[in-house]
């Protein structure tokens, strides 16, 4: 027997850990996809320690999505995997590559450049293979008896890469406003001018992928542009245009916090869409959260368990991010 309200709750688990995921690494992948472009030395030493005491934590969500996916929609976890076996091996390998590049440049000063390199690589491939995963979800999967029917790179089409580079750059975005907060001198000075660029090349990725997305599936069509759910729908691209407004003024009176603030926001808002567009499907146009649920005891389990877990890891990052604000400088946590 299934239970619809557990149902719906572990869906919004998942999807509160995935957003969680794409806030806090977010700008942690930014900084490393901006790397090349900051200056030898202080300012790349002053970018690392801005997000040295917390980047190793922001997977935490990650993990948390992948395995409340398996755990609690084991259908769509059976499906969703052997579809973006690619992309999502990509992704986990850079993000293990990062991570010891990340230390290594610390420890090995003398092949430091080799090191930046990899970070910046392992940095960029993650943010592109996660933006090909929902790229890849978004357009659907081929499903047939309960199982993954399409073929080894049905997940590689031009969409994808829209959405993997339109990642990319929103996350790059993301990187920028963050320094804008968390740094001063010469390096804040060199994010206002990409947080510049960034902006308005965020905002075209979003119009972009909207523009594309309701022609993937007809239901998204009728969801975004049928009455009476338009009326519904349409506050989100208002709501978008009007944060839009926003950040550019913010960015025009320098201000330090309101700029990732407002960039966090707008990635809310299209993690929403996303949401208006696949619900209540988990693989679109084939398996349902409820089709793909667990049994109802298996559910009620694991929320237990969540249920005093993910408040200890909220107050642990809250309590680490308390700890470690403020601006930073080139010497600090290494």
């Amino acid at each position: 027997m299934l239970n619809p309200d557990l149902t719906v709750i572990w869906a919004f688990i998942i999807a509160f850990a995935v957003f969680a995921y794409v806030v806090m690494d977010g700008f942690d992948l930014g900084i490393g996809i901006l790397f090349p472009v900051f200056g030898v030395g202080a300012e790349r030493d002053t970018a690392m320690n801005s997000i040295a005491p917390v980047w190793d934590g922001n997977e935490t969500w990650l993990v948390l999505g992948g395995g409340g996916l398996m755990a609690a929609f084991p259908l769509a976890y059976a499906i969703i995997l052997p579809a973006l076996y690619p992309p999502i091996v990509a992704m986990l390998l850079a993000l293990v590559f990062r991570g010891v590049a990340f230390e290594f440049r610390w420890r090995d000063p003398g092949h430091r450049a080799i090191w930046d390199l990899a970070f910046t690589g392992g940095s960029l491939m993650a943010a592109f293979a996660q933006g090909i995963t929902l790229g890849a979800i978004l357009q659907g999967i081929a499903v047939a008896d309960r199982q993954y029917a399409g073929g080894w790179l049905d997940w590689l089409t031009p969409f994808t890469l829209l959405t993997g580079a339109g990642t990319v750059i929103a996350y790059a975005l993301l990187g920028a406003t963050w320094l804008i907060w968390r740094t001063e001198g010469s390096l804040q000075d060199h994010a206002w001018r990409l947080a510049w660029r960034l902006g308005p090349a965020t905002l075209a990725a979003i119009v972009a992928v909207s523009l594309a997305t309701p022609f993937l599936e007809s239901s998204y069509w009728q969801r975004w542009f049928t009455m009476p759910n338009v009326l519904f729908s349409a506050q989100v691209p208002l709501l978008v245009a009007i944060a839009c407004i926003l950040f550019f003024r913010a960015l025009k009176l320098r201000h330090e916090i309101a700029p990732f603030l407002l960039t966090l926001f707008i990635f809310l808002l299209c993690f929403a869409g996303l949401g208006i567009s696949m619900f209540p499907y988990v693989v679109p146009g084939a398996v349902t959260i409820w089709d793909a649920a667990a049994p109802e005891r298996s559910q009620a389990f694991m929320l237990v368990g969540a249920g005093i877990m993910v408040p200890i890891i909220l107050a642990y990052t809250g309590f680490s991010y308390w700890v470690f604000r403020g601006k930073v400088g080139h010497e600090g946590y290494h």
